[in-house]
């Protein structure tokens, strides 16, 4: 072999060796930097600000249960950085990651803040990153199942009472037919049909005005209202009901008050206490309509001198359909529905209905308003408030306001 041969053929060994000792580091510096990555306990780049501007509870967590890092709304299910996760699910949860890899979403209840009474259902969804960390991310859909139980009660309580009345007046047909000779029995179940039939009316018709309290145009006529007139329009709605149950209606308190709404939708709220208050009234007894203005607070307080409620229907007192005499609720006529308006009618006004009540003493249901000023073109002569309240009353009479009862 010649001396230049010699040469190429040395150059060429020289060059594969220099070549695989490159190719050889580099896969070695691969090597090192896959196994620190997986075992790396560093956060990757950016992922604290993405947890900081996340709604949900959120955290990554090691392979012994460190919390590493949080979003803020972690601390409400105890997910702090530095502590580590005390829920076993959420613990078995991380650790099926770990070892599967990928991702994974169960449905969870635990407790929030520490409080075993507050167990809340989550959905829980928990992604790996890399090999010894996991992001946690809880979703709190508690309040998504109590709107689905409220939904579906809903549908059942509503179907539940409609068959009665549609049920008897079918009955009553029945009979009218059977006894069609009989005028005395024709108009004796003619009445009952007449009756039943006012019922179905009295609950389709709350129904209604409950379902457009809870959408979300609910209030379709708001600006200032005059409490005064409110009132006015209440009582004289139910002044014929007061005189056949033989209670009396007393209106005090403070005056010219003024807050921000729909007129209507407050009077069948203050008019559905007043009806509740006198049905619930023994005879010779007095229904009083008091106003008090407060440190920006309108409170409007019903009180009647009746049998009261117990403590443990005051919970449920403004359910749909739930009644706390269930056979003098019958009597009456009510729909389990009065209070249950009440309460959606205050909170859409910005406001909330409380209750203080002492079985065999009475009870006072309280609605509060945020209170705003006098509008400039308040017209304060007695004439036109007179008129005003009785254009109010009549309203408030063909919403079918005149029959109330407790929840």
């Amino acid at each position: 072999m010649t001396l230049p041969q010699l040469a190429l053929s040395s150059l060429a060994i020289g060059l594969v060796i220099g070549v695989g000792l490159s190719l050889l580091v580099v896969w070695a510096y691969r090597a090192r930097a896959r196994v620190q990555e997986e075992t790396s306990l560093a956060l990757p780049s950016g992922i604290t600000d993405v947890l900081h501007s996340m709604d949900d509870a959120a955290g990554v967590v090691d392979t012994s249960g460190l919390v590493l890092a949080a979003s803020d709304a972690a601390s409400r299910f105890g997910i702090e950085v530095g502590s580590t996760l005390d829920n076993p699910e959420l613990r078995q949860l991380v650790r099926g990651i770990r070892t599967a890899g990928g991702t994974a979403t169960e449905s969870m209840r635990i407790t929030r803040g520490g409080l075993s009474l507050d167990p809340r259902l989550v959905s829980a969804r928990a992604s790996a990153i890399g090999s010894r960390l996991v992001l946690l991310i809880i979703r709190d859909v508690t309040e998504q199942e109590r709107l689905d139980q409220m939904r579906r009660d809903f549908v059942a309580n509503t179907s539940h009472e409609l068959k009665t009345p549609v049920g008897a007046v079918s009955l009553l047909a029945e009979a009218i037919e059977s006894a069609a000779d009989d005028p005395a029995q024709v108009r004796i179940f003619a009445a009952r049909i007449s009756a039943e039939a006012g019922r179905l009316g009295q609950l389709t018709g709350r129904i209604m005005s409950l379902s457009r309290l809870q959408a979300e145009d609910g209030l379709t006529k708001v600006g200032p209202v005059a409490i005064d007139e409110v009132i006015a329009a209440s009582i004289e709605a139910h002044v014929v009901q007061a005189d056949s149950a033989g209670v009396e209606l007393a209106r005090g308190g403070d005056r010219g008050v003024w807050v921000r709404g729909d007129a209507q939708i407050l009077i069948e709220a203050v008019g559905n206490l007043i009806a509740n208050a006198i049905v619930y009234s023994p005879r010779g007894s007095r229904v009083g309509v008091g106003v008090r203005a407060e440190d920006g607070v309108v409170e409007i307080a019903v009180s009647d001198q009746g049998i009261g409620i117990a403590e443990a229907d005051r919970e449920r007192i403004f359910e749909r359909f739930y009644r706390a005499d269930e056979a003098r609720s019958r009597r009456t006529g009510g729909t389990g529905l009065g209070l249950s308006i009440v309460k959606h009618a205050t909170q859409r006004h910005g406001g909330e209905v409380r209750l203080w009540s002492r079985p065999g003493r009475g009870s006072t249901f309280t609605i509060r308003l945020p209170r705003i000023d006098a509008p400039d073109h308040a017209d304060t002569g007695k004439k036109s408030k007179k008129k005003r309240a009785r254009k109010a009353a009549k309203a408030a009479a063909s919403a079918r306001v005149r029959n109330g009862e407790r929840a």
